[in-house]
């Protein structure tokens, strides 16, 4: 542990001419810290999120493998090519170690098993292992069928409640990157651009907002009042977990 009690996982660093792979000694062997690591797989891991996502046998078990994709314009021009600024702030590298120090401090986010990157002139291309969630489906699989209940919603805003109080930004919150399992945890995976910042102000309800919209989106809105109890439920629990004593 270090001086504030919070407990560092342990990683380690593979670097190739190329490029490097930083991975979880736990679950991927030093021999095995190979780009072989992120060829895909045939299924593909849902569709929320820009990047290009598989479901995997990972070698600590069933895993999702993510290739980082721009969006917007300029992903016509550039589709997966970032500039390289340094192995600490690829994008892959960077979510990684957040995932980590997320993890460390007892939130529900998956385990980072393994990071690579690969250069190419000035840019690079970057990919992502993560454990895969058990049992477990996204929020905006219940929008299509039927709302789940005012407490499951609740635990929904105690869970982005917990995220908040740590300082911890989500860049997209939104349906396709929450998950409930099917004990009842809630789930919140896809940190790319995610960053620790200081608790408090005007991005924590920016989040929230983010994710209504996002709902809405998807139809949340065509289930009426189920709707509107089922929001003001979340925001219950994320007031009462944000206000609740340390």
């Amino acid at each position: 542990m270090n001086e504030t009690g919070i407990r560092r996982s342990r990683s380690q660093l593979a670097e190739f001419p190329e490029g490097a792979i930083v991975f979880d000694p736990a679950c991927v062997p030093q021999a095995a810290a190979r780009f072989s690591l992120f060829e895909p797989g045939l299924r593909r891991a849902g569709s929320g999120g820009r990047g290009a996502a598989w479901f995997v046998a990972g070698p600590c078990g069933p895993a999702v493998l993510r290739h980082y994709r721009r969006g917007g314009l300029v992903a016509r021009l550039v589709e997966d090519r970032y500039l390289y600024l340094g192995r600490e702030h690829t994008r892959s590298f960077r979510e990684f170690r957040l995932l980590q120090d997320l993890r460390d401090r007892g939130l529900p986010v998956p385990a980072p098993v393994a990071a690579a990157f690969r250069r190419s002139g000035a840019g690079y291309r970057a990919d992502l292992i993560t454990a895969r969630i058990a049992r477990a489906h996204s929020l905006s699989e219940f929008v299509d069928a039927d709302l789940p209940p005012p407490g499951q919603w609740q635990q929904v805003g105690r869970t982005i409640a917990r995220f908040h109080r740590a300082g911890a930004w989500h860049a997209d919150l939104n349906a396709h990157n929450l998950l409930l399992d099917d004990s009842g945890a809630v789930w919140l995976v896809d940190f790319d651009r995610g960053r620790l910042r200081r608790p408090g102000g005007g991005w924590q309800m920016a989040n929230l907002r983010r994710l209504q919209r996002s709902l809405l989106k998807l139809g949340a809105g065509r289930h009426g009042r189920q709707w509107a109890l089922a929001w003001d439920a979340l925001l219950d629990g994320w007031r009462g977990q944000l206000e609740a004593p340390a």
